[in-house]
């Protein structure tokens, strides 16, 4: 008898050794190896267990043996809670503060049960040396603590072998001696727990120090075979949410059937309650518009408009790649969206700044003529004919000097706002130059837009500018030009519109003169 529990202590000496061995191998390799830190305190936690529960062996006294048990429990208790969050991290998922919280609980009051149990007998209800024995063996009979301590300690194991379980199908080959050593790294301590609670050891020997030296063993093995923990596999769901663009998946039906965390911030909306709807459906109860884009090729599309049903907007690239099953066949298809808002935007500024006045957000001079020599070679081609209007703000020169540069801006801002709101939808206006403005009219006659004009006229003299507590009376004066049948370019009837607004100001400004023939060049 004495000699097996030398044989029984020597292997859990040697457990404990190589127990070690794997926490000084993770402190050395911590700035390879992602939660080193986590298997450095299950490791630690796991030798603390393994040579107390040496040392309680060799003990020959009631005292000595309760003491080194509770330095057992110190590193028992916390031991499974560390092993599953070690499965957690190499399965690629997150373990939060209060997760980790939730996880230590027990194990903390477990400690605290242990240390304290002869006053309340919570968890050993009586511990003592087995009579007739000439060897420390222990009889116990357990509290209800010890119950739930059990429960939680094979319920964390449990725990650890069914995440590891689940991953073998999405682990490459590569990486899966490494996951078969880490499930029977938890399933063997798991089984010896549960015989040693169930009481079917001889002589109530503890067999999970002896099963560590055995799984403690393959660890070794496999770090220097497959240089496990430092080369882990990075979980597909992992590097799935990680991404920084947003994931659309659908089955070959165009039923949505996940997306990631990127897509979700992408696109307000889209939640777990429109898995199962059509790629229509879903971007309907978003937009109140089907999704606008192809879905089933294998191609990079234009930057599509994200418009929410809130006003906001965005715009994302979107990259279509067909599914493929073993065989060959369309399974589904995965849209990427790319967010390019800031380029697009920039793009707009820039295309606004190219082609807009920046104060009054109208075309500018050079848009018009581009824009102008267009519609009035329709106009020529259609045999209608077509009006230019040119006019500007009397006596701006003496609103800057009175009320200066900013209320001057005010001023352009406020003509542009009224002439605006007076024009048919089809007009074409530019601010053509300082207070200059112009608008050109398809399908107006002369007379037709000396009338408008005129009304112009008439609502900017009734609509004085207030500015900083000053109500500032604007009027301007207007001259107008028709395109006939002669084939006048846009040029001419800019200069024929100048000399009309010229003889307006010469008779007395706030007025509309239309260009006659008569008029000296």
């Amino acid at each position: 008898m004495g000699s097996s529990l030398t044989m029984y202590i020597s292997l859990v000496a040697t457990s404990g050794v190589f127990t070690l061995f794997l926490c000084l191998y993770a402190y050395l390799k911590r700035e390879e190896m992602a939660g080193a830190r986590t298997f450095m305190l299950y490791t630690t936690a796991q030798a603390i267990y393994i040579f107390s529960v040496a040392f309680g062996m060799a003990s020959s006294t009631l005292q000595d043996i309760e003491n080194w048990n509770i330095v057992q429990y110190v590193g028992m208790a916390p031991a499974p809670a560390l092993g599953l969050i070690v499965v957690l991290q190499y399965t690629g998922k997150t373990v939060s503060r209060r997760m980790a919280a939730a996880l230590f609980a027990i194990p903390v009051l477990s400690i605290v049960m242990v240390a304290t149990n002869e006053y309340h007998h919570l968890f050993y209800k009586s511990l003592s040396v087995r009579a007739g024995s000439s060897l420390p063996f222990t009889d116990i009979v357990i509290g209800q603590f010890y119950v739930v301590h059990g429960a939680f300690t094979f319920g964390s194991m449990l725990a650890g072998v069914v995440l590891l379980v689940r991953k073998w199908q999405s682990t490459k080959k590569a990486y899966r001696l490494q996951l078969v050593t880490l499930i029977v790294g938890q399933f063997l301590p798991m089984a010896g727990a549960f015989v040693y609670l169930m009481g079917m050891v001889p002589n109530g020997m503890d067999p999970v120090p002896v099963i560590l030296c055995v799984t403690s063993a393959m660890y070794i093995w496999a770090i220097v075979s497959t240089r496990m923990l430092t080369i882990v596999p990075i979980a597909k769901e992992s590097i799935f949410e990680s991404m920084g663009d947003g994931v659309i998946v659908l089955d070959s039906a165009d039923r949505l059937i996940d997306f990631n965390g990127a897509a979700s911030r992408m696109l307000p909306g889209l939640g777990v309650g429109l898995i199962g709807r059509t790629l229509d459906e879903a971007w309907i109860a978003m937009t109140g518009s089907p999704f606008p884009l192809n879905t089933h090729a294998d191609v990079e599309q234009e930057a599509m408009r994200w418009q929410a049903k809130d006003g906001s907007y965005a715009f994302y690239q979107v990259r279509t790649s067909v599914v493929r099953g073993r065989v060959g066949e369309s399974i589904g298809s995965l849209l990427m969206l790319i967010d390019v808002t800031e380029p697009r935007r920039l793009q707009e500024q820039l295309e606004r700044l190219a082609y807009h006045d920046g104060l009054t957000k109208l075309l500018n001079r050079t848009s018009f003529i581009y824009r102008g020599k267009q519609l009035l070679r329709e106009a020529q081609e259609s045999g209608t004919p077509a009006s230019v209007v040119l006019f500007d703000i009397d006596f701006f020169k003496r609103i800057n000097d009175t009320y200066g540069h900013e209320t001057g801006d005010f001023a352009i801002q406020h003509v542009a706002s009224v002439v605006n709101r007076l024009l048919p939808p089809n007009a074409l206006f530019a601010r053509y130059g300082g207070e200059e403005f112009v608008f050109f009219l398809p399908a107006a006659a002369r007379s037709g837009a000396g009338e408008l004009a005129d009304r112009i006229r008439a609502a900017l003299a009734a609509e004085p500018l207030q500015a900083d507590g000053e109500t500032i009376a604007i009027t301007a004066s207007f001259g107008v030009s028709q395109s006939g049948s002669d084939g006048a370019t846009l040029q001419a009837l800019l200069k024929n519109a100048d000399m009309a607004l010229y003889e307006a100001k010469r008779e007395g400004r706030n007025r509309v003169r239309l260009f006659e023939e008569a008029y000296p060049a």
